[in-house]
């Protein structure tokens, strides 16, 4: 029973911010207080005439489509050899790889803050952003694609090469579809991951800011704060979307590998 009442207070606690976003976004004021004064759409329409942050969310867009592909391309990679393969130091090249899902992001964002710009002289821009949201996204794609991979026989491969197909073939006719499911799922977790990402961003950015760099800024200017939280639902919702077609999709996976169903992605 206590610890009933804990996941509850705890689920209030984490949530009731997000809940607040859509009340203060079509309330008529520009004070995010309470009470509310009254019921408003023009916040929505102030965002569809802000020239700065459609550059901003194009920006955003462009970097988590390419991290997304890029990282799950990796996924697929690393997921095939830590599934499918025996090779020396395995165990410590994959935790190696995983390293990144509990490092700080702040020391991630320094240490290739100084690596582009002290020490191969780039100059930032959305592909600095994309590189290191690669490395940030790609442990969670490995990590949906190794559940999609074990469950895969190695045999139906083996068979095919048998068959006359390549190993690439074999691959792509046997495998590729099997494993459809978890590679969609991975690209809609890293595009939601890079897409929301900030303190990456922030250092890495340059003159091209991405959309939470750009929120960021407007949280300066008081009368802005309502476009902010009417920004925020709409990303809020957007996620939800993407996040409940991704579990949808892993889920169609493990049934359709005849595995039980045992949580969530991590």
């Amino acid at each position: 029973m206590s610890l009933r009442i804990y996941a509850i207070i705890y689920l209030i606690f984490l949530y009731a911010p997000i809940a607040l976003l859509p009340l203060f976004a079509f309330n008529d004021a520009t004070i995010i207080a309470f009470p509310l004064t009254g019921f408003t759409g023009k916040w929505f329409g102030e965002l569809m005439n802000n020239t700065s942050l459609h550059t901003a969310v194009g920006n955003s867009l462009f970097i988590a489509v390419m991290t997304a592909i890029l990282s799950t391309l990796l996924g697929i990679c690393a997921a095939r050899a830590g599934a499918m393969y025996r090779f020396p130091l395995k165990a410590g090249v994959t935790g190696f790889i995983m390293l990144p899902l509990v490092l700080p992001e702040i020391i991630v964002a320094v240490s290739l803050l100084i690596v582009v710009v002290q020490i191969f002289g780039w100059s930032l821009s959305n592909w600095t952003i994309i590189a290191a949201h690669v490395l940030i996204c790609t442990p969670f794609c490995i990590a949906i694609l190794n559940g999609a991979f074990q469950n895969l026989d190695p045999s139906m491969e083996e068979a095919a090469m048998d068959l006359g197909e390549s190993r690439f073939g074999a691959f792509r006719s046997v495998t590729l579809p099997l494993i459809m499911p978890g590679i969609i799922s991975s690209m809609l977790i890293a595009f939601t991951i890079s897409l929301d990402e900030f303190i990456i961003a922030f250092f890495l950015s340059g003159t091209s800011p991405t959309m939470p760099v750009y929120i960021w800024g407007l949280l300066r200017f008081p009368q802005s704060l309502p476009v902010v939280m009417a920004l925020g639902t709409i990303l809020v919702a957007l996620s939800i979307l993407l996040l409940t077609i991704a579990e949808i999709l892993r889920r169609r996976g493990m049934a359709r590998a005849g595995v039980k169903d045992k949580g969530g992605f991590l």
